[in-house]
């Protein structure tokens, strides 16, 4: 049987200074545990896109976005499911970062330095995808 798919939407969060927000991973995560990520998560049934992204930043980071320009997809595959992962840019950001227990640590970062931590393998994919050009 083939793995199912999931669709995940990830956020381009960006401060003043132009740096993103990245957050790492609990070290007990299903899934890449202690690598950092863009903010974002699975997409609800019956849920749109936009609304996705916004709820899962706000569950994630605690700050309110509204829904950019699109920046990128990209496909994982893990051993029990294959993930696509739309990521939008977030503009009008609002609100103080206060992260999930989903996390434990978050940085603003350039992109430079966000290459040079233990990151996501979807994250790395759009780093190379964008050309440094986040």
């Amino acid at each position: 049987m083939e793995k199912p798919y999931g669709l995940t939407m990830r956020g381009i969060v960006k401060n003043d200074d132009g740096k993103i927000l990245v957050l790492r991973r609990h070290p007990k995560s299903k899934t890449n545990p202690h690598k950092w990520e863009l903010p974002g998560g699975k997409i609800e049934k019956c849920e749109f896109f936009d609304e996705a992204l916004i709820r899962e930043i706000r569950e994630e980071t605690g700050l309110d976005i509204k829904v950019g320009d699109f920046g990128e997809a990209v496909q994982d595959d893990y051993p029990h499911k294959r993930t696509v992962q739309l990521i939008m840019y977030a503009k009008d950001i609002s609100g103080e970062v206060k992260i999930s227990d989903e996390h434990d640590d978050w940085m603003w970062a350039g992109v430079e330095e966000i290459k040079s931590l233990d990151i996501t393998s979807s994250l790395e994919k759009i780093i190379e995808k964008k050309n440094s050009e986040l």
